[in-house]
């Protein structure tokens, strides 16, 4: 279970740190493509991850 969260939290991150990067960037004209890089990768990561919670929650079975 703590690797979900781990995982949870690894995607808010790169999401954070992609939108900080670009407005930074943004605001200092500067390529943006790394800050966009990162939050594709964070949106690529919760799709994944609510694909695996759906599996894994379809899984479970309620009562006997």
């Amino acid at each position: 279970m703590g690797i979900f969260i781990v995982y949870w939290v690894i995607a808010v991150l790169l999401f954070v740190i992609g939108i900080v990067q670009i407005i930074i960037k943004a605001v200092r004209n500067q390529p943006v493509k790394p800050g966009i890089q990162l939050v594709i990768a964070s949106v690529i990561m919760l799709v994944i991850g609510a694909g695996a919670c759906a599996v894994i929650l379809s899984n479970l079975k309620i009562g006997h």
